[in-house]
C-alpha cells in the first residue's frame, strides 16, 4: 500500500512539474488525420498536367510549405512528356499500371508498366516522363511548394 501511494504522490508531482514547465504531451502531438476511401473526390487535374488527369489532395497543398498527399487519376493511353521537379518526388501506383522511366526523351521501352503496389523515387531534378495503358490511380507524396518543369517548353500544357 506504501508503495502505491509514493508512486501516485510522485506521478502527481511530476504532472505538476511537468504543467508548471508548459509541457505536456498532447501539445508536442499532432492529431492523426483519417481521409476514407468513401471521402476521396477526384477534381480536374491540375493545369500542369495534360488534360484527363484528375486529381484529389488528400493531405496538405502541393503549392504550400510543407509535406502533402494528393492522388491522380489517369485514363486510359495517357502520357506525361519528360519533365523534372525541384523537390523528391514519391510515386505508389494504388490501381492500375503506371509506366514511369527516367530520361529527356519519351521512350516506354526504357522501362515496364508497374503494377499496383509498386513505389517509385524520383530525385529532386531527375528528368522523367510517365504513361499508363489502363486507368490508374497513383498516391504521390512529397514536400512543398512542389513544381514541374518540362523538358521540351511545348509539352508543358499550361503554355498551349
Amino acid at each position: 500500500m506504501r508503495m502505491r501511494r509514493i508512486s501516485l504522490t510522485g506521478a502527481v508531482a511530476l504532472g505538476a512539474l511537468l504543467a508548471v514547465s508548459g509541457w505536456t504531451a498532447s501539445a508536442q502531438q499532432e492529431h492523426h488525420t483519417v481521409v476514407g476511401a468513401d471521402h476521396v473526390k477526384f477534381n480536374p487535374g491540375p493545369p500542369t498536367l495534360p488534360d484527363g488527369a484528375q486529381i484529389a489532395v488528400l493531405l496538405g497543398s502541393p503549392a504550400e510549405e510543407g509535406p502533402f498527399v494528393i492522388r491522380l487519376k489517369f485514363p486510359a493511353g495517357y502520357k506525361i512528356a519528360p519533365h523534372r521537379h525541384p523537390k523528391e518526388e514519391h510515386v505508389t501506383v494504388l490501381s492500375g499500371g503506371f509506366g514511369m522511366a527516367t530520361g529527356e526523351t519519351f521512350d516506354p521501352s526504357h522501362a515496364p508498366v508497374l503494377p499496383a503496389g509498386s513505389f517509385v523515387r524520383i530525385p529532386v531534378g531527375q528528368a522523367h516522363f510517365a504513361w499508363t495503358e489502363e486507368e490508374t490511380v497513383v498516391q504521390l507524396n512529397g514536400i512543398g511548394p512542389f513544381g514541374i518543369e518540362y523538358v521540351n517548353a511545348k509539352d508543358d500544357p499550361r503554355t498551349n
